[in-house]
């Protein structure tokens, strides 16, 4: 289990790496509303290497915020890898970020549906003019458990393409 610590170090690591690489990193989150955005700018100076976060809870927001299309949705569901990658992308269309992250998941205790069970979460990373990234986890615990160890995947996705 993630601690506070361990995903104030997660992001700091992404101050020093983005600072480097002069990355500038976006996110669109569901499942986290927002705590992958707060992480990266509880760190003093984060204007410079991190440019917005959208929060799209609801499938409509995920279309009119992100472009996610409605068959994708339809056909996959909003916790799918595809969706989470339409999101990434739509993030590079919508800012002026070099780097995505995408999350969106169940944290329960409700919302489970057949082969989606509480605690699964995809994401998406996008890097612009690159390829995307995207996988699906299964993490255990309550809905805090879930969310919290969902940013610190999102948070090490970026690493990996910061780093």
């Amino acid at each position: 289990m993630h601690t506070d610590d361990d995903l104030t170090k997660l992001a700091k690591r992404l101050r020093e790496h983005a600072s480097v690489t002069g990355a500038v990193i976006a996110t669109a989150e569901s499942c986290t509303g927002g705590w992958v955005a707060k992480m990266l700018t509880d760190i003093a100076g984060s204007s410079a290497w991190f440019d917005r976060g959208f929060v799209t809870y609801t499938n409509e927001s995920k279309q009119e915020m992100l472009g996610v299309q409605a068959a994708t949705l339809e056909a996959y569901g909003a916790v799918s890898e595809q969706a989470v990658c339409e999101m990434a992308q739509g993030v590079l269309n919508n800012s002026g970020a070099s780097i995505s992250v995408a999350v969106s998941g169940i944290a329960g205790p409700d919302g489970a549906m057949p082969g989606k069970p509480v605690g699964t979460v995809c994401f998406a990373w996008a890097q612009r003019g690159g390829d995307v990234q995207s996988c699906r986890e299964q993490f255990s615990g309550d809905r805090d458990q879930v969310r919290r160890e969902a940013v610190a995947c999102a948070l090490k996705g970026i690493l990996g393409l910061v780093g």
